[in-house]
């Protein structure tokens, strides 16, 4: 290595650390860093150099630069930690922070309207004498679809309408459940009648608009025993939807339909009429399709291993989300489902201050 060559080096980091150690702020440091360690600077400029030299050389002028390299770097963290301190002592030593000012508002989480409805709905049912009941999101097909009497030819066994489970060779594959049906099936082969329950939870379909996701809540409701008829069931939903709602004057009408494990089978329309420019159910301004019901059919009663004879029942569903649209005013059911913490705000419910049903359905 030429002499005149080690001394420029010796010269370039004399200079340097004579630089850094003046710096008397963060930024004039950071320049100082940028032009010994940045693409165009002097340290960076003598490391390139490396690359056209011959092994000989490299070996020899290799230790000095890179130690040129390791001395700045030292240099630079040091210099930087002494301003650092510096700079926090000052503001310790200048800045006053008042504690007769009030703390800050600690953020507070809210009770989602969908959990909200599912507690009133809870305390509603069992004023009634419903217990509920749970089941699984991933079902086999048998409990889905097969003792709910809806044949393999069924549309709603269809690739478009359900999300099916990826299967093995030879096995057949689960759905994500359509309905919470299936807790149904699973209760009336588990249990004796008189049976009580509802069922709410997630149901999957594939769909998703304005008023439709693909993940959405559903209550379902039960009821087996003997001697059981429609009138039974107009009585519930009647009662259910008046104490839900909140309104004495809400009256309901069943119009004949089809469902493949009710016979017969109703929709249930609710009345409805204009308040402020709004829509809310009560009143007798028209009527708001609202939910599905009838009585259990013979076949699933006899899919579950009971006596059709002996034992009736009905059944209802309804969407727990198209509630809290209706009761709480919402538009958009995918704006449930988003995360927006805005929307969480306005239409969450204090966890402690929750409007609850606690008059019960006597009221």
């Amino acid at each position: 290595m030429q002499t005149d060559d080690m001394t420029d080096i010796a010269t370039l980091q004399s200079e340097l650390t004579k630089g850094i150690e003046a710096a008397e702020t963060l930024d004039a440091l950071e320049a100082l860093r940028i032009s010994a360690l940045g693409k165009q600077g002097s340290v960076s400029g003598l490391l390139k150099t490396m690359g056209a030299m011959s092994p000989d050389e490299r070996q020899v002028q290799g230790p000095i630069i890179n130690g040129l390299r390791e001395t700045v770097t030292a240099a630079l963290a040091a210099k930087k930690a002494a301003l650092e301190t510096a700079v926090l002592n000052q503001r310790l030593a200048t800045e006053r922070h008042d504690m007769t000012l009030p703390a800050p508002e600690t953020p507070r989480g809210t009770v989602h309207p969908v959990s909200q409805v599912m507690d009133e709905l809870a305390e509603i049912f069992a004023d009634m004498g419903f217990a509920v009941a749970e089941g699984p999101e991933i079902e086999d097909q048998w409990h889905n679809f097969t003792a709910l009497n809806m044949p393999e030819t069924h549309p709603a066994r269809a690739m478009h309408d359900t999300f099916y489970m990826a299967a093995a060779d030879g096995e057949e594959a689960k759905v994500l459940r359509t309905h919470t049906s299936p807790v149904q099936i699973r209760t009336m082969t588990s249990q004796e009648p008189p049976i009580r329950i509802i069922a709410p939870g997630r149901v999957y379909r594939s769909d998703s608009d304005a008023t439709h996701t693909p993940m959405f809540h559903q209550i379902e409701g039960l009821v087996i025993d003997k001697g059981i008829h429609l009138g039974h069931l107009k009585w519930t939903l009647e009662t259910f939807l008046k104490a839900f709602f909140e309104r004495d004057d809400l009256t309901i009408r069943l119009r004949p339909s089809y469902f493949p494990f009710t016979e017969p089978s109703a929709e249930v329309d609710v009345s409805f009429s204009v308040e402020n420019g709004k829509r809310v159910l009560g009143g007798t301004g028209g009527w708001m399709e609202l939910l599905g019901s009838g009585m259990v059919h013979p076949k699933v009663i006899s899919a579950c291993g009971l006596d059709p004879d002996v034992y009736q029942g009905f059944a209802f569903g309804v969407g727990v989300d198209r509630l809290a649209m209706l009761k709480y005013g919402m538009d958009d059911l995918r704006a449930f489902f988003d995360g927006d913490l805005r929307w969480l705000k306005h239409y969450g419910f204090g966890a402690l201050d929750v409007p609850t049903l606690s008059g019960g359905v006597g009221a």
